[in-house]
């Protein structure tokens, strides 16, 4: 049994190092992609079972987005940000528990060597793909809150010079609080992942049969809750953000 914290490099396109992570995590993107542009096509002005249970969904996220930040209309201008998030991460978190993902494996000389390199790997248990998604997230806030007050206001946020010297530390804590905000959410879903993808090899390495069904069942709903509790933050930092400059 061996368990990496860092992806495995199976191949270079134009230089550029291919992670076994950044090819399920590239097949995922293309499932949700195709699936969106084939959804798009099939909607009907009278909608069938599938159009209406989809429907249903969406009205009801969005009434809770809605509650969340007081404005049904707000709720629909995060919408495409949060679900996406939301989307990304639970499909890549259960795709991960797939038969084949770290089980299939492919040739490749490392420092002369013949070895076997598994050919996918979890996204979200590689560090690299969970701060790129931090990332994301915590610009986008940024965005949203410089589009509602401009840029110069925004950066009063964080430049405090006409309050007094305890202000601008507090402009300084905001600011280094945004780099450790895309710290907490990359660890905390990178953490959790990584942690299910070592229970369920050592599960799996001594107790082959049965024993790690109950356990494919947790990994299923942790990998549910991460997904909503990035997607809620990110909803919840929004809500801060284009409140707080409001005022």
């Amino acid at each position: 049994m061996e368990i990496s914290l860092k992806p495995e490099i199976i191949g270079h396109i134009f230089g550029m190092p291919i992670s076994n992570s950044l090819v399920l995590s590239l097949l995922v993107s293309f499932a949700i992609i195709i699936g969106s542009v084939v959804g798009m096509k099939t909607l009907r002005a009278i909608p069938g079972k599938v159009q209406n249970a989809i429907e249903c969904i969406v009205e009801i996220l969005l009434d809770f987005m809605g509650g969340a930040l007081g404005s049904r209309e707000q709720a629909k201008v995060f919408f495409p940000l949060v679900a996406s998030f939301f989307l990304f991460i639970l499909l890549n978190n259960w795709v991960g528990l797939l038969p084949g993902v770290g089980s299939l494996t492919l040739k490749a000389i490392e420092h002369g060597e013949e070895v076997s390199l598994p050919l996918f790997r979890a996204a979200n248990s590689d560090l690299n793909t969970t701060l790129a998604l931090a990332l994301v997230s915590v610009i986008a806030v940024q965005i949203f809150a410089i589009r509602k007050t401009g840029i110069f206001q925004h950066i009063k946020k964080y430049i405090i010079l006409n309050r007094g010297p305890v202000y601008i530390f507090v402009g300084l804590f905001e600011f280094v609080g945004e780099f450790a905000r895309v710290l907490s959410f990359a660890f905390r879903l990178f953490g959790n992942i990584f942690a299910g993808e070592v229970l369920l090899v050592t599960i799996m390495t001594l107790v082959p049969f049965l024993a790690p069904v109950p356990f494919f069942g947790l990994e299923l709903f942790v990998g549910f809750i991460q997904a909503l509790v990035f997607s809620m933050l990110t909803l919840v930092f929004l809500k801060i953000a284009t409140e707080t400059v409001e005022h």
